[in-house]
């Protein structure tokens, strides 16, 4: 691999999964990993096998459908970790433990209530299983940023010599800024004697806003693996994202002369894909994956524009997967054309899912009058991404206004096969129409978040609504999309609500039910 080859390590599926409500079911992950190895991601990290057996099921089931990429997964540095993570990732052509331990001042004594030496001989016994049990074996120096320099040297030396082949320097709070980080990892260069026979890697988080930064500085500095996640997602203030840590280094080769292998046409559809799954919208504003990423209101920019691209774009819109669409569709398209979108759009659905989103897309044309690549982004997502398994909508009409005080909702809803029906009112049509669900199916689920945009402009827009539910200290995300609002909204509720049963399911959790 050349000296200049920068390794992505993504992490959307573990500690992307961290976040709040970002939760995923084996389907989804699936699908995600599929597209991260489809645009050439080096190593998946497939999740935290001893976290569930939902975790463990994800990592085996990853490894066993992922042929080109390295599939990863986490453990901490006890035994019975290690060789879960070992028995998960074994189906994987390309198999990887990644194993780590706390090693700052502050860590070790309120986290860890360990001594200094008690954490170097964990670090020397983790790996050295770790190295028994797979070939590729990753150590994670927790906390990194915040380690005192002389004890991350010799933990660092310990961890190569007991078998580690990447070594990872977390800036795990997000406290670094760009030129300490930068420093930190030429000083391990500088003074661990066996720095050669491994590959330095680094996991920023975005606390302070400055993750890309400070891996980017890094990979000056001569790290050569970055951990990052699709839309920077992640716990907290979220990770590195991977699509602005490759577009960095892709458009500024005059300054960082680095190679990565991602593929970055596909970085859209990822994007996309994320986004729909876990229900965190991309904002407006985000790097490369924005919708204003590539827009221009302001006169003299338009004018710059029109005239020579590059006076105000420094990438194109085409080299991360945007593309003008060449075929707008209307309720006289046919099949064909279809499916020739989605293919464009980079869906892959065998022929019953094309035959119902099909029929979905032909009900959307009846509705508005052109309709627009995000309008069939929001109603595939919707409908084939994410399938309600346990409760589906059949019906709802709202009676809502000045006139019809308070605002009264009537729902039929499909209940493990069996079809019920009930009228509620509420505070507002939503509330109404929400107070339905519950009375059909009872639960102690809170409502955290409700949120509303539109797919596109216009009056006739579809509305995306996200809906974050929490019950028993877990949280999930739900999306829903119609061009009624209601509807979109009730949608979103369901599909939060069967997320929970899902991941009770196979949690073996308490019944949501009542």
């Amino acid at each position: 691999m050349s000296a200049n080859r920068i390794i992505i390590f993504d992490t959307t599926l573990r500690d992307g999964e961290q976040s709040p409500g970002a939760s995923m079911n084996l389907d989804e992950k699936l699908r995600i990993a599929k597209t991260l190895e489809g645009m050439g991601v080096d190593i998946i990290e497939a999740g935290f096998p001893i976290a569930s057996g939902g975790d463990f099921e994800a990592v085996r089931e990853i490894a066993n459908a992922v042929a080109q990429s390295t599939v990863c997964g986490l453990a901490r540095a006890l035994a019975k970790d290690i060789e879960l993570c070992a028995e998960a990732i074994k189906p994987a052509r390309r198999g990887r433990i990644h194993t780590f331990l706390s090693t700052s001042p502050l860590h070790m004594k309120h986290k860890l209530q360990m001594e200094p030496e008690q954490v170097h001989e964990a670090v020397i016994k983790s790996v050295a299983l770790a190295r028994n049990l797979c070939d590729d074996v990753e150590w994670s120096a927790e906390d990194g940023s915040r380690t005192e320099h002389d004890f991350l040297c010799r933990c660092v030396e310990s961890a190569i010599d007991a078998g580690a082949g990447t070594v990872n320097i977390p800036d795990t709070v997000g406290y670094a800024i760009p030129n300490e980080y930068a420093d930190l990892i030429a000083m391990l260069f500088n003074r661990v004697p066996n720095i050669d026979k491994a590959v330095i890697s680094v996991h920023c988080h975005n606390d302070l806003g400055l993750a890309v930064a400070n891996s980017l500085a890094a990979v000056q500095a001569g790290a050569r693996q970055v951990e990052c996640t699709i839309n920077g997602l992640g716990e907290r203030a979220g990770n590195a994202a991977m699509e602005e840590l490759v577009m960095a280094l892709r458009t500024r080769q005059d300054l960082m002369p680095f190679q990565t292998a991602i593929k970055t046409e596909h970085i859209t559809k990822a994007s996309r894909l994320v986004a729909g799954v876990t229900g965190f919208n991309v904002q407006p504003n985000k790097a490369i994956v924005g919708a204003n990423a590539f827009a221009h209101e302001a006169g003299i920019h338009q004018d710059g524009v029109l005239k020579y691209a590059a006076t105000y774009e420094i990438m194109t819109p085409e080299s991360v997967g945007l593309r003008e669409s060449k075929l707008v569709l209307g309720k006289h398209s046919g099949r064909h054309a279809f499916i020739e979108k989605l293919k464009d759009l980079g869906y892959s659905l065998d022929e019953t899912e094309v035959n119902d989103a099909f029929k979905r897309f032909k009900d959307l044309a009846d509705k508005k009058k052109d309709i627009f690549d995000d309008d069939i982004v929001a109603l595939v997502d919707d409908e084939v991404v994410r399938v309600n398994d346990h409760i589906r909508m059949i019906s709802l009409e709202i009676m809502c206004g000045t006139k019809h005080r308070p605002p009264k909702a009537e729902l039929e809803l499909r209940i493990n096969g069996a079809l019920k029906a009930c009228s509620a009112t509420g505070g507002g049509p939503v509330d109404a129409a929400f107070n339905c669900v519950k009375k059909l199916f009872p639960h102690e689920a809170a409502l955290r978040l409700y949120q509303v945009h539109a797919v596109t402009e216009g009056t006739d827009a579809q509305a995306v609504v996200t809906v974050r539910l929490e019950n028993d200290n877990e949280s999930v995300n739900g999306q829903g999309a119609d061009t009624d609002t209601m509807v979109a909204s009730v949608k979103a509720y369901l599909n939060a609500l069967n997320k929970l049963l899902a991941n009770q399911e196979k949690s073996s959790a308490k019944a949501l039910s009542a």
